[in-house]
């Protein structure tokens, strides 16, 4: 992990910005440069913050505190972010991180969906740079930025009809039916997901350890799967992965009976997306060349985008032949950052 302080001094350029531009585009930034400072490139950290910065907008103005009385009606409303920003801020000031994290997770948990999982990505890369080393300033504020956000996009997904899955997370995913419909953004799209398969559903409050393993199977399998379907659309097909990953990082700072909630939340945000933008049909891939995975992530950074980091950090977690295939294929249907 960097021992630098280079990750620090980029959280703390990055916490003048906001958690969006445009109205509805993320600010990767923060979880891209968490990233490639988890696997040693922090050398990198702000030259590609500096080709990345032109995309940033200004911290947002607040509307309101947020407050112990009023904040279900501050949840899900994107107006109110620097408002739950400073909320978490004030709240990981006066406790500790992990206490602020088990108390919100499972408010904030049937909401994963808002943003296009965005939020809860950059909670996971923030809790693992929390449980990879010292829990400095700029990294607990960067929980608070996550955990704000989180609250300001959050966006349940109900009255799914349940559908017969599959024994395997691979499986379970190839039975997810692709939308009919498939114009319009993220949001236009999640409205129209009405049925997905129950995988995860087998899995009881009771048995954390079996969530976890199948958290674990499906970021695997959500992983390979890229290579032969991320064509459909080579930018949102990431967070089929990076989104399960993500709570699958946040689990060991969270009590072991929210394990199996996290996973079936995650498993349906892994569906709903492979729903909304997976292709009607595979293509096989064959990698142009094997390479090791620190090889595979000097291309990554090299190309530059976001989202090929980002994937390409859930690959190395991963850690396989198929997953690093994965990780290439982003590379070639991806457009650079330039």
């Amino acid at each position: 992990m960097d021992t630098t302080g280079i990750l620090d001094e980029a959280l703390q350029r990055l916490h003048t910005t906001g958690p969006e531009r445009l109205g509805r585009l993320s600010n990767h930034a923060p979880m891209a440069v968490e990233a490639l400072a988890a696997h040693g490139q922090a050398r990198s950290v702000h030259r590609w913050l500096d080709l990345y910065t032109p995309k940033l907008e200004e911290f947002p103005s607040a509307v309101a505190p947020v407050t112990a009385a009023d904040w279900r009606g501050a949840l899900g409303d994107p107006r109110r972010a620097a408002d739950w920003i400073d909320h978490f801020g004030r709240e990981i000031a006066e406790r500790p991180w992990r206490d602020v994290l088990t108390e919100w997770w499972p408010r904030l948990l049937p909401g994963l969906y808002g943003g296009a999982a965005h939020p809860v990505i950059r909670v996971g890369h923030a809790v693992r740079t929390l449980l990879a080393g010292e829990a400095t300033e700029p990294r607990l504020t960067e929980l608070a930025h996550g955990l704000g956000y989180w609250a300001a996009r959050h966006h349940p997904v109900t009255d799914l009809t349940p559908l017969p899955g599959a024994d395997s997370a691979a499986a379970a995913l190839d039975t997810v039916t692709p939308l009919a419909e498939r114009d319009g953004g993220f949001p236009d799209r999640l409205a129209r997901v009405r049925s997905l398969p129950t995988w995860a559903a087998a899995v009881t409050d009771s048995d954390p350890d079996a969530a976890h393993r199948r958290l674990a199977e499906l970021v695997r399998a959500a992983t390979h799967r890229y290579a032969t379907h991320g064509h459909g659309d080579a930018t949102m097909l990431v967070h089929a992965a990076t989104a399960p990953n993500a709570v699958l990082r946040a689990l060991p700072a969270l009590p072991r009976p929210l394990w199996a909630p996290s996973l079936r939340a995650a498993w349906t945000a892994c569906a709903a997306v492979t729903a909304m933008y997976a292709p009607d049909a595979p293509v096989a891939y064959t990698p142009p060349a094997t390479l090791a995975p620190e090889e595979v992530l000097e291309l990554a950074l090299e190309h530059g985008d976001e989202h090929v980091i980002k994937l390409t950090d859930t690959a190395l977690d991963v850690g396989d032949e198929h997953a690093l295939a994965a990780a290439l294929r982003s590379i070639e249907l991806s457009e650079p950052l330039r």
